[in-house]
């Protein structure tokens, strides 16, 4: 039986899931999958986009290795794709490939003062507190008052990571620098504003409780934001979740405040008008009150207000970013695509070229959508052998002598068990379960044993 080739671009969860998929439906034809990941560490966001208080969300990594450890999938991390490798190389190595590169970019948020000093995107500032090897090793955490625009769960991070007692994130793998920074802010207040009303926010339950259990930081809701239409209420009363979320949010409304050193404010039914500066640098936040409208969305009231803050977070979605030689939607984010099979221009199949996850269908949904949306691919995958590049590919030597004559520092599975390990004993040796590496040449250096 013939052995296909097939790489996947990209090391997060649904490449990862790609491949157990593919490698699972090998009764139907032979099969070998590498997979190529631009850092050299695998696992994505779930290593470098969840806050590192959330070990339970982090667990996933747990089954994320057991796939990476059947020994069937070869990892080449520290590979960009578009640079170190491109498509062509991929043509000429391999049957076919899946895009499974994420969406990791913040979406715009087009209000006047967006480009002002202390204005960030939460992504980027997830990515600090994560110790992505490829962001600055500091942060300016010197704003005593912040906001964060938006109502899902990256904007509860932010705001949870900025008003947390940085000593609490002494048990979590926070990198040292992290902790440094976060250890001297001088934030007393942060303020999280929701466009919409309580009753259809985007956190998950889970997540709100965790806020309002911080050490010393008082919730402030506001009695005004409860007024709810009937669509609301009804929403509560048919929908178990919402009924949590909005059982948790009026609890807090009965807290007296504690004094403590600082607060986290949620404000809800404020759309955002403009982030206001003076010398190029925020000095506040004006949104307008809104209201429910009769289409299920909300209105503008006339009514501005104003909050003085020196900094603003806008957490209001995540973006894909275009790769090298693949068709790409500008607006939405994604490579286009049906169910998978990449489409260019013409709305007319390119063959040989898949994409699953963020890239596919933009970041929406959970880790179980992410295996459901892999699966959809590989169907596809599968069924088109007839449209795959080459009737044989070249043997498994030939990737390797590709990036080996390119000087290519690569890392291999083996190597992410050096550093995953180094990174273990580390935090073993602090009481904790890890300290992370961020530098990106001393993680291949350890990867490589150098």
């Amino acid at each position: 039986m013939t052995t296909f080739r097939l790489a996947i671009v990209g090391a997060g969860p649904a490449g990862i899931y790609a491949a157990d998929i593919l490698l699972k439906a090998e009764r139907k034809f032979d099969v070998s999958v590498d997979l190529f990941e631009q850092l050299p560490a695998p696992y994505g966001l779930v290593r470098y986009g969840v806050a590192p208080d959330h070990p339970r969300i982090k667990g996933i990594i747990n089954a994320l290795r057991d796939v990476l450890d059947t020994g069937r999938i070869r990892l080449f991390g520290n590979v960009l794709y578009g640079r170190d490798i491109t498509l062509d190389d991929l043509r000429h190595h391999y049957n076919a490939v899946i895009f499974a590169t994420g969406a990791a970019r913040d979406v715009n948020l087009d209000v006047p003062g967006i480009d002002l000093d202390g204005s960030y995107g939460a992504a980027d500032f997830v990515s600090w507190y994560d110790g992505h090897p490829d962001y600055p090793r500091e942060w300016p955490l010197t704003h005593r008052e912040v906001a964060v625009i938006g109502n899902g769960n990256v904007a509860l991070d932010v705001a949870r990571t900025l008003a947390k007692p940085a000593d609490d994130l002494l048990e979590t793998e926070i990198p040292a620098n992290v902790y440094a920074g976060l250890k001297a802010s001088p934030v007393t207040d942060v303020h999280v504003f929701g466009r919409r009303g309580p009753a259809h926010v985007k956190f998950t339950p889970l997540e709100l409780r965790e806020l309002g259990e911080l050490r010393d930081v008082d919730m402030i809701v506001h009695d005004e934001d409860f007024d709810l239409d009937p669509a609301s209420k009804a929403a509560i009363e048919t929908n178990k979740q919402i009924f949590v979320l909005n059982k948790v949010l009026n609890s807090w409304r009965d807290r007296t405040p504690t004094g403590a050193s600082r607060r986290l404010h949620l404000h809800f039914w404020a759309r955002p008008v403009e982030i206001l500066g003076e010398n190029g640098a925020v000095t506040g936040f004006r949104y307008e009150r809104t209201t429910p409208d009769a289409a299920g969305g909300v209105t503008g009231t006339g009514e501005i207000r104003e909050v003085p803050v020196q900094a603003v977070y806008r957490a209001v979605g995540y973006f894909g970013s275009p790769l090298d030689a693949i068709p790409f939607d500008e607006r939405r984010g994604v490579i286009p695509n049906r169910e998978g099979q990449v489409i260019d221009d013409d709305d007319e199949l390119v063959h040989g070229v898949y994409a699953t996850g963020w890239i596919k269908r933009g970041p929406v949904g959970l880790i179980g959508h992410t295996k459901s949306d892999a699966m959809e691919t590989v169907k596809h995958v599968i069924n088109d052998q007839a449209n795959w590049w080459l009737p044989a590919a070249p043997e498994e030597s030939a990737i390797v002598e590709l990036l080996d004559s390119r000087g290519i520092k690569y890392t291999d599975l083996g190597g992410w068990h050096n550093l995953d390990q180094h990174e273990i004993a580390q935090g073993v040796a602090q009481g904790r379960p890890r300290v992370k590496i961020v530098p990106r040449d001393e993680m291949v250096a350890v990867s490589r044993a150098e």
